[in-house]
């Protein structure tokens, strides 16, 4: 029998050994590869169908199960149905144009067809003003970030395809107006999510090793 590996070179492996993995649980087995398979697909190759309502609840009630620190919920989801992907594609627009004046027609074309990608589009927003008890920032921040990859994985068990996307109109007072963002209220990324047309060669993740130590 081969000696057992030092802590360090067991981080080190790639896969977990024969052993290990037989004593994996089957819930276990597929939540790795769930989360380990799970890419981000860009919302031009997102497609209907979309998610049915009954799916759109599943996915925020799986937003829902994020860790929530004194159960503060420091975010919300505010979908964008396609009646009202015009008035969203006019906030792209405007924010092009108020950013640099000299945008040709073909930019503010692009910035407008955006808003028409992804047959299910939601704006995920942090709630980062004054609440009892005041839970720091950062920590609001990463319940808000255990949602959305909630979500995105909620769609992937679906076999949906999603990804996140964002850019300098968030910040617009133009979007801040539509989405009628309070203070405190920030928009964070959009989450898209739809039917994946075509998909890239699985990434190279990093491993263990490289973003792992001990005191």
């Amino acid at each position: 029998m081969s000696a057992p590996l030092k802590q360090s070179e067991a981080i080190s492996q790639p896969e977990p050994s024969d052993v290990a993995a037989a004593s994996l649980s089957q819930e276990a087995i597929f939540a790795e590869a769930l989360i380990t398979s799970r890419q981000n697909i860009l919302p031009k190759c997102l497609s209907a169908p979309g998610p049915s309502a009954t799916q759109i609840d599943q996915l925020f009630r799986a937003a829902a199960a994020a860790p929530d620190h004194a159960r503060l919920r420091p975010w919300r989801f505010v979908l964008v149905p396609e009646h009202k992907r015009s008035e969203l594609a006019e906030v792209f627009a405007q924010a092009l144009v108020d950013r640099d004046a000299s945008a040709t027609l073909a930019q503010i074309a692009a910035a407008r067809e955006k808003a028409y990608r992804a047959p299910l589009l939601m704006l995920a927003v942090a709630c980062l003003g004054p609440r009892e008890p005041d839970i720091p920032m950062l920590q609001r921040m990463v319940s808000l970030g255990c949602a959305i990859q909630n979500i995105l994985l909620s769609a992937h068990s679906m076999e949906f395809g999603s990804g996140l996307t964002s850019g300098q109109a968030m910040s617009s007072a133009r979007m801040r107006e539509l989405f009628q963002l309070q203070a405190g209220e920030e928009a964070v990324c959009f989450i898209n999510v739809g039917t994946a047309s075509t998909r890239k060669p699985a990434k190279l993740r990093p491993e263990p090793f490289e973003f792992v130590s001990s005191l």
